[in-house]
């Protein structure tokens, strides 16, 4: 190679090296020649060039391309850059001018003769460079390349050449799509396969580059069998029983201590083994048993280096280090990597049963891994809120990873599983226990790992209740094992009385009461001793859930040092642990009952401080505000919380230009907490210090967040207030113009959807209860209720102005048709009258409406609709069934130029399809109920007698007239299926709507349809699809 450096290259060098300058301006200033350079013609070769230049000094060339010819080396470099914008003309971010084919050429040369340079880290800046130019140009513009690197790779006399090879395809093969990958891999399976399967000739980390690029083609080939199985299995089957030998050796030796080498290699062999088994089970399943001892070999093996070097802290993990091409390479990863191998393998019905009788096996090892690191002890004995937020947040690691692989042994292997852990525990109690005895220090780490254990699969264990064959009991194991850990120091344990305590609160309804009040009592006095913060933590963790459960009271010496102890502890608390111990203060409150009123003066200052300390943290806010809703609801608390809180609240509201980001908008929640079934008193306290500056602050503010909560807080006040609000200001006409200017700001089409987010609710309190006061003003409400709907940008608001809508209809009954008259006379944009834009937008958002009363009123009021058989409707076309397409799959692009099409049926038929669609749902979730066991294979091989049955079950058969046991199973199977956890009590609590039973409704809604006018009714099911005819003639009873 020419060393010859022209004049160019010299000063590119000496920029190159001012860029390292130590001086501010001399480095400034480099940087910009460099920049206004990368515009010339022959920029990137030269810098090309000058890496290629191996008798340059190490430093100059490693400059050159970490800053200009790496992709991902420093986050600054100049070839990415220059890639990006000067390589191809129709990328996104191209900027003038272009490079020239001629300087492509040269770089895509000398990129390639680089590719053997022995310095690891320039090898990489040229792999990475190498992969930028080949993303634009391979393989139409660069067919050259593919051979010149299969040429490198066969060539066993330089390494250097294969690393640089592999190193460069490791980066391909990422980006490999569906066409290039069937044409590589019989070509480079075999290279690839003669490296990894000669230890002798290539060291781990270039075999384990090799296992990567397999990784990454054979992950493409799983993305492809869903499409083209026939053809990837064709490829793939005469290689998956060379690889699967291959695998087996790399994985029969003991793993080394101290080797990231040789955890990477078992690694990717891992990771190309799960793309075996998930993407070609059919193939791998003859040949896995070759792997199966020598994966197990690794397991057992594995343990011994982890418990040494990680567990124990005497070896090096190399725990946070990576190597050269930013891979991880600690202990960690592996053991995490070989979790989700075993995991995937147990998650497989072909695979699983590989294990046999080994299953308790898995188990018991497992648990071991799941012990509690030297580095997490040290770590979260000095950093509490480190504790917390690991064990909330499931934060990636082994004993994480191990956890999953427990919960899916217990979803494959069912009841066997609970046994195999079951007996696993109690093994490892019973070591752990005999450690103890021999004087061992570390005999907690195994109890404190087999009770994570246990409790990370406590809702299973719990739903089985099962003793096994062996005697071993749930319960019995947990009792035994904290009573016997309950002398144990909470100085010299801390970590062990943690997890006790949260297992405890975990498992209570398998132990005994005396076990739980010992603990229960312990964690109380423990708030309030001087232990290790874990200890502190786990009381919490006990007490937030054993608290709620208890039926028995809590002396009130107790109880008090308990809100005393957790005052004192929250002002201790960082971001962290506040809201465990805030979650605890709530159980608490709740549980304290008339202990409450005694503590509330200490207690309500200190959370409405902290409220407005954090009120723009919304998770730590949320918290305050729910110990806030616990107090007010305590005996007797309510009164004296108010009392407080109003002489804080109204300055705020009063003037909120002066007051910080989120204290106004939190101010405005707080008050509709403390209004939620509140006394006529509190509410009447409320409105006189609030109402005024809430209504501005609808009419005034742009805040959406202020809009929105001011909206709810006057919703939850004429709620509260009901016709009794109107007198309390002396002047009941100016209460209710201030309350109709308020839903006018809200409806105006062009405010932004947002700001209008809950008017649905506010209105339906009005009309609700201030019925007569707004019944002249139900035509600008309607109209305005359009006008706002066809601007609406938000699916949830448009849904709730519809509810609005509904109870309309049901207001209005039963004289259905006046309403409906008084729609046809709105005009709506764009359509004929207001019904016609109504009805369409109705019918077409009916099933995305959700909660049960929601659900209720909107579909019983399009029964009283279709009830009235209106002339009208006949007259009006809605969206029906969707058009399928003969295109074949609908992309993207396809979907511009053709968009989905639908159907246009006639409003009747379209609401008797909609109500149809409710009792089907109905009735699917009551057979659900009754048959959650069944086989799903059976049912499909018997769909026509299925049918049959489906109709006789739940106490009906097919044509008659469903039993009362019936409907209220329906009703049951709507409300469970409906519960959503929305609170729907403020919308809910004062409709009498609320109480109707639908599937009774419905029921007789359809008799009551079908013998009114058979020859309708007939014609309009003429347009049901089969399922749901069948739903409407289960209950009509034809």
């Amino acid at each position: 190679m020419e060393n010859m450096i022209d004049q160019d290259q010299q000063w590119l060098i000496n920029s190159l090296n001012a860029t390292l300058d130590t001086n501010q301006q001399a480095r400034s200033f480099a940087e910009a020649s460099l920049n206004q350079a990368s515009l010339q013609p022959g920029f990137g070769s030269a810098l090309s060039k000058i890496a290629a230049n191996r008798d340059l000094p190490l430093g100059s060339r490693q400059i050159s391309f970490c800053l200009y010819l790496t992709c991902f080396y420093l986050a600054a470099v100049l070839l990415k850059q220059f890639i990006k914008k000067h390589w191809q003309e129709d990328e996104d971010g191209f900027e003038h001018p272009v490079v020239s084919n001629e300087e492509k050429a040269v770089i895509r040369g000398l990129l390639l003769l680089s590719l053997d340079d022995p310095h690891r880290k320039i090898c990489t800046a040229i792999s990475m460079a190498v992969a930028s130019v080949a993303h634009h140009d391979w393989p139409d513009e660069w067919p050259e390349l593919l051979p010149f690197l299969m040429k490198l790779i066969n060539d066993q006399s330089n390494t250097n050449a294969v690393n640089g090879a592999l190193r460069c395809l490791a980066l391909l093969s990422a980006d490999l799509d569906d066409k290039l990958v069937p044409r590589i891999i019989p070509v480079l399976f075999p290279c690839l396969h003669t490296i990894v399967s000669s230890p002798q000739i290539y060291d781990k980390p270039l075999r384990t580059k090799a296992l990567s690029i397999v990784y990454s083609c054979t992950s493409m080939l799983g993305v492809m069998s869903g499409v083209y199985k026939t053809e990837t299995s064709s490829l793939m089957l005469p290689l998956v029983k060379v690889w699967m030998v291959e695998f087996s050796s790399i994985l029969k030796n003991p793993v080394q201590s101290e080797d990231p080498d040789d955890w990477s290699i078992r690694m990717e062999a891992l990771k190309c083994l799960s793309q075996f088994v998930q993407n070609f089970p059919s193939l791998a399943e003859s040949q896995f048993m070759e792997v199966l001892v020598p994966l197990w070999q690794t397991f057992v093996s594995s343990l011994v280096v982890y418990e040494r070097s990680s567990v124990e802290g005497l070896e090096d993990s190399y725990e946070g280090r990576y190597d050269s091409d930013g891979s991880e390479t600690s202990l960690e990863s592996f053991i995490i990597q070989l979790f989700e191998f075993l995991l995937t393998i147990v998650g497989s019905k072909k695979f699983v049963k590989a294990f046999g009788n080994s299953m308790q096996d898995l188990v018991y090892y497992s648990i071991a891994f799941l012990q509690m690191t030297e580095q997490q002890v040290h770590a979260w004995s000095l950093d509490a809120n480190q504790y917390v937020a690991d064990e909330d947040e499931n934060t990636y690691s082994c004993r994480v990873s191990g956890s999953l692989l427990l919960e899916e042994i217990v979803i494959s292997c069912g009841i066997e599983g609970v046994y195999a852990i079951l007996n696993a525990a109690k093994q490892r109690f019973d070591e752990s226990q005999q450690e103890r005895v021999k004087g061992s220090a570390d005999w907690w780490r195994m109890r404190e790992a087999t009770l994570f254990a246990l409790s990370s699969v406590s809702e299973q264990l719990l739903e089985v209740e099962v003793s096994g064959p062996s005697g071993v009991n749930l319960g019995s194991i947990l009792e035994q094992t904290f009573t016997e850990d309950m002398a144990a120091g909470v100085h010299e344990y801390p970590f062990l009385y943690a997890r006790m305590f949260s297992s405890i609160a975990k498992f209570s309804s398998v132990i005994n009461h005396s076990v739980i009040d010992h603990f229960l009592y312990a964690a109380i006095q423990a708030i309030g001793m001087d232990v290790p913060a874990p200890v502190k933590v786990g009381a919490c963790r006990a007490l937030s859930q054993l608290l709620p459960d208890t039926n028995r009271g809590i002396p009130q010496p107790h109880i008090l040092a308990l809100f005393s102890s957790l005052t004192e502890l929250l002002k201790q608390a960082s971001d962290e642990t506040m809201h465990l111990v805030l979650e605890t203060l709530q159980a608490a409150v709740r549980a304290g009952h008339e202990a409450a009123l005694s503590i509330e003066p200490v207690i309500s200052p200190i959370i409405l401080n902290m409220w407005a300390l954090h009120v723009s943290d919304p998770f730590i806010s949320i918290d305050a505000l729910e110990v806030l809703e616990a107090i007010k609801n305590a005996p007797g608390c309510i009164h004296p919380l108010v009392s407080r809180v109003l002489p804080y609240v109204g300055p705020i509201l009063n003037k909120p230009q002066h007051q910080p980001d989120g204290l106004v908008a939190g101010s405005l929640d707080l008050l509709t907490i403390l209004l939620k079934n509140a006394p006529s008193d509190v509410v009447k306290a409320v409105y006189e210090v609030c109402f005024d500056p809430v209504v501005r602050t609808v009419l005034q503010s742009d805040d959406h967040s202020e809009m929105q909560n001011a909206t709810q807080c006057l919703a939850a006040l004429v709620s509260g207030g009901k016709q009794q609000l109107l007198t309390w200001s002396g002047d009941p006409g100016f209460t209710m113009r201030c309350l109709l200017d308020v839903a006018s700001r809200l409806l105006d089409p062009d405010l932004e959807s947002s700001g209008s987010l809950f008017v649905g609710n506010y209105i339906l309190q009005l009309i609700l209860h201030l019925s007569s006061q707004m019944a002249p003003h139900i035509r600008d409400l309607v109209a305005a209720l359009v006008r706002r709907m066809q601007s609406c940008q938000i699916a949830g608001l448009r849904s709730s102005l519809l509810l609005i809508f509904a109870r309309l209809v049901h207001m209005s009954a039963p004289h259905v048709e006046q309403f409906i008259n008084l729609l046809i006379t709105i005009p709506a944009k764009g359509h004929t009258n207001s019904l016609y834009y109504v009805m369409s937008e109705w019918t077409k958002q009916q099933g995305e409406i959700q909660g049960a009363y929601q659900i209720k009123v909107t579909t019983t009021a399009l029964a009283l609709l279709l009830s009235t058989r209106h002339v009208e409707f006949g007259n009006i076309n809605v969206q029906g069934h969707l058009m399928k397409s003969s295109a074949g799959i609908t992309t993207r692009s396809k979907a511009k130029v053709a968009p989905d099409q639908w159907t246009l049926i006639p409003l009747p038929a379209k609401i008797l399809a909609v109500l149809a669609d409710v009792l089907l749902e109905i009735q699917e979730q009551v057979l659900e109920d009754d048959d959650r066991d069944s086989d799903w294979e059976e049912v499909e091989a018997g769909d026509a007698e299925i049918e049959q049955d489906l109709l006789y079950s739940a106490g009906t058969t097919s044509y008659s007239r469903p039993s009362h046991g019936y409907l209220d199973a329906m009703a049951k199977a709507f409300n469970e299926e409906e519960d959503d956890g929305c609170d729907d009590d403020l919308l809910s609590a004062a409709d009498p709507l609320n109480e109707i039973n639908l599937a009774s409704y419905l029921t007789n809604f359809f008799r009551e349809f079908s013998q009114g006018d058979r020859p309708l009714f007939d014609h309009l099911c003429q347009s049901l699809t089969q399922a749901q005819k069948k739903a409407v003639q289960m209950v009509v009873g034809r």
